[in-house]
């Protein structure tokens, strides 16, 4: 059963990132931890679905202050189609020059800071040209790619590099190359991806791992929670949007 096999093979997946890349995501989030205790920021980086953790990290229930998602609506889809669609988005994303370029322009990203950028391939200019004008900057900098895609694929970028090549830490997702998980009898391709489910794993990892980083530090930067939760004042939510523009002007 093809439901079965998903559940198998992104079971498979998860434990993997346990097994071998809990090291990692500790080492990273102590760096996170230390950046945002002095007034840092985190800076959070996707095209495409992986736009999807970005959007994970901050603003949603659970998470707090000191990330910043960076997000431009040219590099993530919001048609299948014509404007704003996949096909230009996948386009552009491969296009030296442009992600750097947009995404440095007036925005608060100052030495010390970490920049983290989620790419599933790890070959897309759009990423690897974030990372690197991050390091230009003085910002360490994280991947959270597939590393069997990263074994197996040529570099495109004209450096000759691949996103782990430009970074200081490298989490592997621990997803395969083509993403889909699933064989389907008489079709040619996998379908059922995984790598969203793996990325948004880990993520949720490091936002637990860092608060507690932050708590050993004496930090209690205000969550942002769900107004449905009973006991949660009124306007903690406005304490978080607060907290997080003050972070800005730093």
């Amino acid at each position: 059963m093809s439901a079965v096999q998903f559940r198998e093979r992104i079971t498979e997946a998860l434990n993997r990132i346990w097994e071998t890349q809990t090291t990692n995501i500790e080492k990273v989030s102590a760096v996170m931890a230390d950046c945002i205790a002095r007034g840092g920021l985190v800076h959070l980086f996707g095209s495409g679905h992986s736009v999807l953790p970005v959007q994970d990290m901050f603003p949603r229930y659970g998470t707090f202050p000191g990330f910043r998602p960076l997000m431009d609506m040219r590099l993530m889809w919001t048609n299948v189609i014509g404007s704003g669609g996949a096909k230009g988005l996948l386009w552009l994303e491969r296009r030296e020059g442009y992600a750097a370029a947009v995404l440095f322009e007036n925005e608060p990203i100052r030495a010390g800071d970490v920049m983290l950028v989620f790419s599933h391939g790890g070959l897309n200019a759009a990423g690897i040209e974030v990372l690197l004008e991050a390091k230009k900057r003085g910002l360490t900098t994280v991947a959270v790619t597939s590393l069997d895609n990263y074994r197996r694929r040529e570099a495109t970028h004209s450096s000759g590099k691949k996103l782990p090549d430009v970074a200081d830490y490298v989490i592997d997702n621990c997803i395969p190359a083509e993403d889909a998980l699933v064989s389907v009898n008489g079709w040619k391709a996998p379908v059922a991806a995984g790598s969203t489910v793996s990325t948004v794993t880990i993520a949720m990892a490091m936002i637990a791992q860092v608060a507690s980083n932050l708590a050993a530090k004496g930090h209690n930067p205000p969550v942002f929670v769900s107004p449905n939760v009973a006991g949660i004042p009124l306007d903690n939510n406005n304490r978080v949007y607060e907290e997080y523009e003050r972070s800005l002007k730093r």
